[in-house]
């Protein structure tokens, strides 16, 4: 039987994060690879892609390497996994972290229902969900020859259950409905690929509560309160979640949403 650190280990395989320069994202690569894997950042941002990319190098000692790409290109999908083959031969673990969370900048997003644009309702399905699933579909060939395969997509408690409007009020918060119906169908979708894909490729969901972003301090202080652990979440309460997927340590676990919220969804 092997033992828990061996379970966790990720030395030899390659991991994939979308969204890799971002707030999550660059936390789940340093995640995976102070578990000892080799990882792609994908984003959008070049400059930001290849400095991560570099300081994942430095600090960790693995294969770090920069892919910037727009996921709603479908030429931009095919060429990830030929980009993964090329570099490394091989990929293990897809983390699909990329999506249009929006600010109150953008037009039609955080605002009441009968503002709420549907062009920009149609950018989030693009982003959140459809580029998922055609990232899914080019790399599950690569995928399932890894005989470790795993894909990770990084959902919202919004996918679960509807907003408490109430903490919003007098900011300049909102919660718009394509991001939640984007998240729920990116559950389902995690379900369905997990029957599909099985049993070459395991296929899991974390579901993430409100994450803390300096937001304004009202919002923050109802937030809390309606947390059972009195708090937003950070960037660090996911790193063992997706630490957990990525591994063997999750070796029989396939099909599942696992909430990482503080307690939020349990009321």
């Amino acid at each position: 039987m092997k033992t828990l650190q061996e379970l966790s280990n990720l030395k030899g395989r390659v991991a994939l994060i979308t969204g890799g320069a971002g707030h999550i994202g660059s936390v789940l690569a340093e995640a995976l690879a102070e578990q000892g894997a080799d990882v792609i950042v994908l984003d959008l941002n070049r400059n930001r892609c290849e400095l991560k990319a570099k300081a994942i190098n430095r600090r960790f000692k693995v294969k770090a390497l920069p892919l910037m790409a727009d996921l709603t290109k479908d030429e931009a999908v095919r060429g990830v996994p030929t980009f993964a083959k090329e570099k490394f031969g091989r990929l293990d673990i897809l983390i699909n972290c990329a999506a249009l969370v929006g600010t109150s900048a953008l037009k039609g997003w955080a605002v009441p229902l009968p503002q709420q644009d549907i062009h920009t309702w149609r950018l989030a399905l693009e982003v959140n969900l459809t580029s998922t699933f055609s990232l899914i579909q080019a790399t599950q060939n690569l995928l399932a020859k890894s005989g470790h395969g795993s894909i990770i997509n990084i959902g919202s408690i919004y996918g679960m259950v509807g907003p408490d409007m109430s903490l919003y009020e007098g900011t300049g918060l909102g919660n718009p409905a394509a991001y939640a119906a984007s998240k729920g169908g990116l559950l389902q979708l995690t379900r369905w690929f997990a029957t599909v894909l099985a049993p070459k490729i395991r296929v899991n969901m974390i579901s993430v509560g409100g994450v803390f972003r300096h937001q304004q301090k009202p919002f923050l202080n109802r937030y809390a309160q309606r947390t059972p652990l009195r708090r937003m979440a950070t960037e660090e309460d996911l790193k063992g979640a997706a630490s957990y997927l990525a591994s063997d340590l999750s070796n029989y676990v396939t099909g599942h949403n696992l909430v990482v919220d503080g307690g939020w969804t349990a009321w």
